[in-house]
């Protein structure tokens, strides 16, 4: 299951994704630019669209003579479920 994952990562037909302390976790969105927001509490992962234009965050401040093109964004907070605001 592994292999079939790495080659279906490496054809561009998956994307591993991995939050800190998370599992890899494998989706079937990919050739966009979008993000994911994680739960502290329970690890759900949802994904979250850039907010302003096409891959907004491609332009780094400083590159450092690099060339971008990807770039992570992780959103952490809790989940309406974990949230004690959510919980009444």
């Amino acid at each position: 299951m592994y292999e079939a994952l790495h080659a279906l990562t490496a054809a561009g037909l998956v994307r591993r994704i991995e939050p800190a302390g998370s599992p890899a976790r494998f989706e079937g969105r990919v050739g966009d630019n979008h993000h994911h927001v994680v739960c502290r509490s329970c690890g759900a992962v949802a994904d979250v669209d850039c907010a302003v234009g096409h891959a907004p965050c491609l332009a780094a401040s400083d590159d450092h003579g690099f060339t971008v093109d990807e770039a992570e964004v992780t959103y952490w907070g809790l989940c309406p479920g974990c949230s004690p605001a959510g919980n009444p």
